[in-house]
């Protein structure tokens, strides 16, 4: 049997407010936390920075973004070398003037810029009107070997795609994290939030299951109306939570509340379910050449 590796997660759950300085001051006070709480690996929320800005299309909005490197991962990369800790920062990237993304920056222990995960998957259904705003990312799905286990990056609309999660796998990621912003349109929520919730975290549970990793979904609380845009708004779920490498519920943070979820995994976990599960081993990889295909026809 393999020794054990123990690596605790990190996932910050919060509510964000209209002012980019007061979230980044929040999430950064919920990171230093995380780690004097023991984290290794703590994760950030979809877009901490601000409120979620794509219920609208505003050209306003393209001012909230920030270069990479920029002034959020030299904020990230200070405190991940003064605690030693790995740190996933989910930041709007102006990549060049008019180009924009939704992006992961991968910030190891000693402060260093691993890499970014740019979005792949860019939804347009009312109120998440990403596509305005986000070109869909060209950096692939990736892993990246940090100091304490290899992780992938996955963001929000992400998660419902089984061929982004096992290609992320594939590159070796012992742990999937997705940084997300997803919630009711209130008027819904009493017919269909028990499913809509429900669908949500059963995919990512079954993305653990089918690559015999960890899974970490890291959601933002609040029900945020936006100026200027009005309406209901968006009722944001929070209950962020991890999956075992099985599939099973390691922790879940609460619907409405603040949380630093801090959740011990085993990455020698991933042998043992990998030997026995042996998903990856049966792949009829000489049969699936059609899934590159928009539909069967």
């Amino acid at each position: 049997m393999s020794r054990a590796r123990i690596v605790k997660l990190g996932l910050l759950q919060s509510a964000c407010v209209a002012s980019p300085a007061a979230n980044l001051k929040r999430t950064l006070a919920l990171a230093e936390q995380a780690a004097r709480s023991g984290a290794n690996i703590i994760c950030t929320q979809e877009l901490f920075r601000s409120q979620y800005f794509c219920q609208s299309e505003d050209y306003q909005n393209f001012s909230l973004a920030e270069s990479i490197p920029g002034p959020g991962t030299e904020a990230f990369g200070r405190l991940a070398r003064k605690h030693g800790v790995v740190i996933i920062a989910s930041l709007f990237e102006q990549r060049a003037p008019g180009l924009y993304h939704n992006t992961a920056a991968v910030i190891d222990a000693d402060g260093s810029l691993l890499g970014c995960y740019r979005k792949m998957h860019i939804p347009d259904d009312p109120l998440f009107y990403e596509k305005f705003y986000f070109a869909p990312g060209d950096l692939g799905f990736q892993a990246w070997p940090t100091r304490f286990g290899k992780i992938g990056v996955l963001i929000c609309w992400d998660q419902w795609y089984p061929e982004a999660a096992r290609l992320t796998a594939m590159q070796g990621a012992e742990i999937l994290f997705y940084p997300t912003a997803i919630g009711w349109h209130p008027r819904e929520k009493a017919q269909n939030g028990v499913k809509q919730h429900g669908a949500w975290e059963t995919i990512q549970r079954a993305h653990a299951v089918a690559n015999g990793c960890y899974v970490a979904a890291v959601n933002r609380i609040g029900h945020e109306v936006l100026a200027g845009v009005g309406g209901e708004g968006i009722e944001f779920w929070g209950q962020s939570f991890v999956a075992g490498t099985s599939g099973e519920i390691l922790a879940k943070a609460g619907a409405s509340a603040e949380a630093v979820l801090i959740v011990p995994v085993d990455l020698a976990e991933l042998d043992a379910t990998r030997t026995h599960w042996p998903f990856f081993r049966d792949r009829r990889i000489d049969a699936y050449g059609e899934i590159t295909r928009r539909w069967g026809d």
